[in-house]
């Protein structure tokens, strides 16, 4: 395994971790068969899959230092020309997730963000900052971003101001958006992937952009490793002080939530970067390297497949299944049961988008969003 596009190879890794656990946790057999640390929280707090997206947010900006080293990291025609594409891209193609399979449908209703939505303004943003501002202050930045944040939610806020009823985060996206068009896995319409939140997520990016450059601009080895390790533990600790009075909450994406999710990815980056980069140890990331050199659209795939599964249907009447819920129910669930069947579920719905990423990689191909 060799650095491919000036990237890390531990990067890669890394980001084949996300990939593959954002699979799992998205893909469960049945929702009500999962295991705690596979759930996000209710509310408030953090719990492993809280972690996922965060990390995979803080590769974003990892990535953008190498990707943007050709354009000197500066804003240019050539630089602008590609945040635009890419922000455009991928936003088009979480709102495609979200209207597919049903097109003849009334799209008043259509939920407009998501995941890929909110990494392609988090990218396209964030690469405007951070290319812009000296960085010498992208810390500033980051420090103003996330007590504005603050702020706002503090002052503008109803009563409990961090409550999923009184959060000033739902009455934006409720002005801006429309009601008819948020999510409500909640019990009300709330997108946890809203607009005033994607404020906070741009400190992730920053902060990822940051170790970038710690990373891009040393050689591979150990005192590298015992920095970001560092700074990592300091913002993880500071995160977690900060919750104690602005809660540590992923749907909200509390500032603190940054800081303490940011400083474990920091953590997580420089042990992967030690085992891969520094003592070269790569045959255990092996796997995980699929999925990272075609992270985006290996998500996307299994997005698409996941709403094929629950088009086509199976057997007839009152006994019919989708796809879906037939293979959990009669593969999965006589072989494991049904907490381990859920989970083997999503396991197997995982190996077989991670089957199509081994295509890509052994012939090379790379799909770029």
């Amino acid at each position: 395994m060799k650095k491919t596009s000036g990237r890390l190879v531990s990067l890669d890794i890394l980001r084949g971790i996300t990939i593959a656990f954002m699979i799992i946790v998205n893909t469960p057999g049945s929702w009500d068969h999962v295991y705690a640390p596979l759930l996000h929280s209710q509310w408030h707090g953090c719990t492993p899959t809280d972690l996922v997206f965060p990390v995979f947010l803080f590769i974003v900006g990892v990535s953008m230092w190498f990707s943007f080293k050709k354009y000197g990291h500066r804003l240019n025609s050539g630089s602008l020309l590609r945040i635009a594409r890419r922000t455009v891209s991928i936003f088009a193609l979480g709102l495609f997730l979200n209207i597919f399979p049903v097109f003849d449908r009334d799209y008043s209703t259509v939920r407009i963000m998501g995941v890929l939505q909110r990494i392609a303004l988090a990218y396209g943003l964030g690469a405007i900052i951070c290319i812009s501002v000296n960085r010498d202050y992208l810390w500033v930045v980051t420090a103003v971003l996330l007590l504005l944040y603050w702020a706002l939610l503090a002052f503008f806020g109803g009563a409990d101001p961090y409550s999923l009823e009184g959060n000033f985060v739902l009455r934006i996206d409720k002005m801006v958006l429309g009601e008819s068009h948020l999510y409500r896995a909640y019990g009300i319409p709330f997108d946890p992937l809203g607009l005033l939140s994607t404020i906070p997520s741009l400190g992730t990016v920053i902060i990822g952009y940051y170790t970038g450059e710690l990373l891009g601009k040393k050689h591979a080895d150990a005192k590298i490793v015992f920095k970001i390790m560092l700074i990592g533990a300091a913002l993880t600790g500071l995160g977690f002080l900060w919750g104690k009075f602005f809660p540590i909450n992923k749907p909200l994406w509390t500032s603190s939530y940054v800081l303490y999710s940011a400083g474990i990815a920091m953590m997580a980056l420089s042990i992967v970067y030690w085992l891969a980069d520094v003592a070269k140890l790569r045959l255990w990331g092996s796997f995980f390297l699929v999925f990272g050199t075609n992270a985006l659209f290996s998500y996307f795939l299994a997005g698409i497949w996941t709403k094929i599964m629950q088009q086509i249907k199976i057997g007839e009447g009152e006994n019919a299944l989708n796809l879906y819920s037939w293979f959990y129910e009669k593969i999965c669930v006589p072989v494991a049961g049904n907490l381990n069947g859920s989970l083997m579920f999503a396991i197997i719905q995982m190996l077989l988008i991670w089957v199509i990423a081994l295509i890509l990689y052994r012939k090379k191909v790379m799909i770029r969003l």
